[in-house]
This record gives C-alpha cells, structure tokens and sequence, in this order.
C-alpha cells in the first residue's frame, strides 16, 4: 500500500488545489493535539458522490457541534469534492473531506484558531476485500464502549471519537477477527468500529437506536430499500443476548456498503438471500441503476 502523505495527484485544501505531496500542516495544528478535527467519508461511483450533499451538510454540522462553524457552504464543498476528483482523474473512489482546528493557537482553549478544510479522493475496492460479500464477517466483541451523550459529541463525525474505534479494531484483528462489534455505556449493541449493524429475524429488520452514535447516511438508505423489499424495519435497543435468535445480519456503511456477517463472538448467522439482495439493491442504488 502506497503511503497517505506520498502519493501523486491533487488535494483540494483551503481553497485551492495543492500538490499531494504539499498538502501538509504544522505539527502544532490544534486538531493533531486535541481531536479539534471533524471528517467525512463518501464513495464516488461511475462519476457521482452518492449522497454527497447530505455528507457535505453533516460536516458542517459536525464543525458546528465541536465549536469551530466552517466559513464554506453545503454547495461550496460539495464543488471541493467534484473539484478534487476531477483533477485526479477519477470516477470510482473513496472521497474523505476533513476540517480542524489551526495552529494559531496552542492550548485547551481554541478561540483564535481558524478552521481549515481539505478534500482528499483515492481508488479504494472493498473495504474488508472481495471475499468478505460471499463469506460474511467474523466479528469480535471491543472491550471499548460507545460513550453516553452526556459525555462526548456523539452526532458529530468528530476525529477523536474513534480512538477507540481504532483500538478495539487493531484487538480483534490480533485476535483473527476483522472487526469488532461495540456495546454502548448501557451494555446494549451500539455498531461496528466503522459501520452500523442490522439483524434480521423472519421479515423484520433490527438496528440499534442511534442514540449515541452517527444515524448512518448508509443505514437510512438501506432501512429505506428495505422498506421496499416489504421487511419491517425496527429501530430500538438490542441486548448481546438476543443475537443467538437473529438469522442473519450485516454492516452498513460508505466504506463497508453493506458487508454480511457470519459471526459474532459466540453467535453464528446465514450469509443469505435477504442480506445478498439488500447488498445488490445498494449496489443499484449507488450506480444509479434504481431511483432513492
């Protein structure tokens, strides 16, 4: 794999196109100090950011939770993302926005900071590789759990909220795993490191209430195709329990699309017919070969 900071291309930064190689910041930038940074993650096929705007929106708002309003509008950076795949040259990639905090100020208190913006786009194939829609996942269960909302930014897309995605995920693929199912702050099933989770039982279809982390721009499009495959779709809280009764299950996400599960710490589940057709309804979806 070709190293982040050295590559070829164009990154959209502040306004301006830069060089890959130079779109660089101080290592006194608040955001590298004190998580002060907010991000997004989308995918551009055949030429179109699916959802791009509702992205574009969610970092504002994200910027806007942790203090630092961005001075660029919805439609501003969405012309940042086209923009930034053009000069690349690309029409399938994953496409990652981001915005922190400057260095004009060191410190806990961040008031003369400026806020910065980038656009980075990249070819990215399956986030868990090509076999993972065939086989299904194989999940361990963090140690680590999702925080209350009285204790973190939970509705922002913020930076340092997934440290702890970042270790629970590195302990399960130590432990032969390649991601890792999360608990709330209640014991209750939150998500993945990097997705929301879906479980299927009969024609109903259960996912956690999003309370205290990101109500996924994938999750609502796949509940929405759900919908239209005639399951019922549940929101509400899911005790670890309670997974022994579940057929099937799977990820959603803009990196892991919709990814099947075949495991779960001690519980088993079908990679079957319903996950596979909601995968291949997303998949439609995001070529634009079904309407939203």
């Amino acid at each position: 794999m070709l190293p982040f900071d050295d590559r070829d291309g164009f990154i959209w930064f502040d306004g301006a196109l830069r060089p890959w190689r130079e779109a660089n910041v101080h290592v006194l930038t608040h955001g590298l100090h004190y998580a002060s940074a907010v991000f997004e993650g989308a995918r551009c096929y055949d030429g179109n950011v699916f959802a791009l705007s509702e992205h574009s929106q969610r970092l504002i708002d994200s910027a806007a939770i942790m203090g630092f309003p961005l001075p660029w509008s919805r439609d501003e950076i969405d012309a940042a993302v086209m923009e930034t795949l053009k000069a690349n040259e690309l029409t399938n990639a994953y496409v990652r926005p981001v915005a922190w905090r400057g260095s004009e100020q060191m410190g806990v208190s961040a008031q003369a900071t400026k806020p910065h913006m980038a656009v980075a786009c990249w070819e990215w194939g399956a986030y868990f590789g090509a076999d993972a829609l065939k086989k299904g996942l194989r999940l361990g269960i963090a140690k680590w759990r999702r925080p209350a909302p009285y204790t973190a930014p939970i509705h922002a897309k913020a930076a340092g909220l997934y440290m702890i995605c970042t270790m629970s995920k590195h302990e399960a693929e130590a432990q032969g795993y390649q991601d890792a199912l999360m608990l709330d702050w209640r014991g209750q099933v939150a998500e993945a490191t990097g997705a929301n989770v879906f479980f299927l039982k009969g024609d109903t279809l259960h996912t956690p209430t999003p309370d205290c982390f990101l109500d996924g721009i994938t999750r609502r499009s796949v509940m929405r195709l759900a919908e239209r495959r005639g399951l019922t779709v549940v929101e509400r809280a899911i005790w670890p329990e309670e997974l022994e009764g579940f057929e099937q299950a799977f990820l959603t996400g803009s990196a892991a699309e919709v990814t099947p599960l075949a495991e779960i710490g001690p519980w088993r589940f079908e990679v079957g017919a319903t996950t596979l057709g909601l995968a291949q309804d997303y998949a439609d979806l995001v070529h634009r070969r079904l309407n939203h």
